[in-house]
């Protein structure tokens, strides 16, 4: 690999985390992450570099490494492990290692022309909060439940921020401008993707409290971009994945599992099948 394309790379890997291979657009979620917290912007530095590298180390495809594939995975886990615990030398290390083996498992799926999108975030990010639980090195920070009423314009952008776990309405409209940046259609996507996700919890009768800091949009944020490359074409796919999405993260919560981005990964792949058989 290019050590001169390192930061282009790395910041491809960051637009990756919704789908989009645009450094601009990384850049812009970068910038949102760090209005929010500079902790967690430290982590997705951290996380995306270090799946990066890992990939290079392991000789993975270079067309691969330089569009984003093996960074943008290890992002979500530095940004996750740095929401979820208490940040220090322990939990870097946490990083890293999760990060590698996010690369690690988005190779095995790539190679079998699997569709991984986030799961080996989400496989590698379970691992790693299983191993701190278990054997108490890493101290986890109390999560509180959130107190603000319900405000819908709050709850869109909120619901783009929270694919990488940013409960702030200034970082949601940063990251709709980094999708913009890229594709119009990923934006529209995107954003009916929140709505029809928030719009599903309150019809379903799930807190409204949640649903107003975008727990319940976020997955489905990601699930309406999935869907957005043949135009309108698959909206009411994009549909389907948003609400199927929502659903499966009050399952999930319910188990007592975080739920990460695993209800849009289900989700999507369940309703990628079910066009599959369509379209046949």
């Amino acid at each position: 690999m290019d050590m001169k394309k390192f930061p282009e790379t790395l910041l491809r890997g960051m637009g990756q985390i919704m789908l989009q291979d645009n450094a601009l657009t990384g850049a812009l979620f970068l910038l949102g992450i760090l209005i929010n917290s500079w902790i967690m912007f430290v982590g997705a530095l951290f996380g995306v570099a270090a799946g990066t590298l890992a990939a290079v180390l392991l000789g993975y495809k270079k067309k691969g490494i330089e569009c984003g594939l093996y960074g943008f995975n290890g992002a979500l886990v530095g940004i996750a492990l740095f929401f979820f615990l208490v940040p220090d030398a322990a939990v870097l290390l946490l990083v890293v290692a999760g990060a590698a083996l996010s690369s690690i498992v988005m190779n095995y799926m790539h190679e079998r022309k699997m569709s991984p999108y986030t799961f080996p975030f989400v496989l590698s990010a379970w691992a790693c909060l299983a191993a701190a639980s278990l054997t108490g090195f890493a101290a986890f920070l109390p999560q509180h439940a959130p107190s603000v009423p319900f405000d819908p314009i709050a709850a869109l952008s909120t619901s783009l921020g929270q694919v990488m776990f940013q409960q702030n309405v200034f970082t949601g409209l940063l990251f709709l401008a980094g999708l913009l940046a890229s594709s119009r259609f990923a934006a529209a996507y995107g954003m009916i993707g929140a709505i029809a996700g928030t719009a599903a919890a309150l019809l379903f009768g799930f807190p409204a409290a949640l649903a107003g800091i975008g727990i319940y949009g976020y997955n489905a944020v990601l699930s309406g971009i999935a869907f957005c490359g043949r135009g309108w074409k698959d909206l009411p796919f994009a549909l389907c994945a948003a609400v199927l999405s929502t659903l499966f993260v009050f399952a999930i919560q319910s188990t007592g599992i975080s739920v990460l981005t695993s209800s849009f990964v289900f989700a999507t792949w369940i309703v990628l099948m079910f066009r599959k058989k369509f379209a046949s």
